[in-house]
């Protein structure tokens, strides 16, 4: 266990959520460290991020406004940052003195890295038995290609995803999202609370590994058993998801596009209905669902006529009439006109350093009855916090903060 904390994190937020009793050091960069970090602050620990004095990749990235990238204001929402060179011996000595004094260290960069700068899982553990050490790369910490380069659609492209996206007649398709980067560092902070609630009932730290091929991998769930029993390489099937019918995308009269899922029998019963054609629910061709599985294309077919004779709106509100999930592709703006996004708060603005006016970001999910997460800042300027988090957590004194910063170790705006 770390030394008691204050009730204030290093950026003076206010400590409280349900994660408040931790402190983490985030030195991570680009997507799935600083969003595994992001997870765990928006829960109200304490995280600190380290950020090489350039800056880190992120702030590159994305939109940008009056030369901030929001992009970065969003994944670094609710952290102190301290910017330290981890490329001199007294960056990695600072480095070494913060990750003794906290509960979980992330770090994504390549294995051996760490080992590299002597910032090895055995000197952090003898300083820190109960640290928790998450450890994010492409394809693990062990293994024949852990010394690859990782990055995150290279790992998506491994792990079989790609294989299975997009339409059968074209190329394998990417989401514009970095998904398997999100992916990992899902899992990496579900490890980490995992590997704290052991530490808590034995007093030992342990590693995290999380590989962003693997975590890709993992999501191939029903794919691995039809291969290994029956020989069955799962295939892009664009919008239709085989052995669930009716489940596709289907074109409306005004040229927009509706998702439609009626496997069931009972809600396909009820798409009949909503369609005029009760009798179809009967069609010995379809009255199951694994009859519908072996008859997809004609009843996609059916389908499809009927939500090409309407426009969106109104088969939107047939569907909905008769109990059936359905919903429009939706667009970010379509997210930010509609009225149940707005009720449930998913999009907040938060204060920021950087932008007088805030930055929009989504809302911290998922949703806690007794101790909700919140956003409480968006990303920090580079190195705003060194001082404070150096004074804080360290007790360093100003002298020893300017020889820091004047050896070009630290940088404090």
């Amino acid at each position: 266990m770390t030394e008691a904390h204050s009730d204030h994190t290093a950026d003076g937020a206010e400590r409280r959520g349900p994660l408040a009793s931790y402190r983490v050091l985030e030195i991570g960069s680009t997507i799935a460290g600083p969003f595994c970090g992001r997870l765990l602050a928006d829960f109200g620990a304490e995280v600190v991020k380290v950020e090489a004095l350039e800056g880190d990749p992120v702030r590159t990235m994305g939109s940008h406004d009056e030369g901030v990238s929001l992009y970065a204001a969003s994944i670094l929402r609710n952290k102190a940052n301290a910017a330290i060179d981890l490329r001199t011996e007294a960056g990695r000595e600072v480095v070494r003195a913060l990750a003794a004094r906290c509960d979980v260290m992330i770090e994504n960069f390549r294995p051996g890295t760490l080992e590299k700068w002597d910032l090895s899982w055995a000197r952090l553990h003898e300083a820190n038995p109960g640290l928790v050490l998450v450890r994010i790369s492409g394809y693990g910490q062990t293994g024949p290609y852990s010394a690859r380069p990782g990055y995150g659609v290279i790992s998506e492209a491994m792990s079989g995803l790609r294989s299975v996206t997009g339409d059968p007649d074209r190329p394998p398709a990417r989401m514009n999202t970095s998904l398997t980067d999100y992916l990992t560092g899902l899992y990496a902070a579900f490890g980490a609370l995992a590997a704290l609630d052991h530490r808590n009932r034995t007093g030992q730290g342990q590693v995290v590994d999380a590989a962003l091929y693997e975590c890709g991998f993992s999501l191939m769930e029903p794919h691995v058993p039809a291969f290994a029993h029956l020989g069955i390489i799962a295939q892009r099937t664009g919008s239709a998801l085989p052995g669930s019918v009716p489940n596709n995308l289907y074109a409306t009269r005004d040229g927009r596009h509706l998702h439609i899922t009626a496997m069931a029998d009972t809600v396909f019963r009820r798409l009949c209905g909503a369609m005029g054609q009760p009798h179809l629910a009967a069609d010995p061709r379809f009255a199951q669902g694994r009859d519908r599985g072996r008859n997809a294309a004609a009843i996609d077919a059916i389908v499809a006529a009927w939500a090409a004779s309407l426009a969106l709106e109104d088969a939107e509100a047939a569907l909905r009439k008769a109990d059936v999930p359905a919903a429009r592709i939706y667009s970010v703006a379509d997210a930010f006109d509609d009225p149940h996004y707005r009720a449930r708060n998913m999009l907040v603005t938060a204060p920021s350093s950087a932008l007088a006016s805030g930055v929009m970001m989504t809302n911290v999910v998922p949703r806690l009855e007794r101790t909700p997460g919140e956003v409480r800042h968006a990303g920090r300027r580079l190195g705003e916090d060194t001082r404070t988090i150096l004074e804080r957590w360290l007790a360093l004194e100003d002298d020893d903060i300017a020889a820091l910063a004047d050896a070009g170790v630290v940088h404090i705006p």
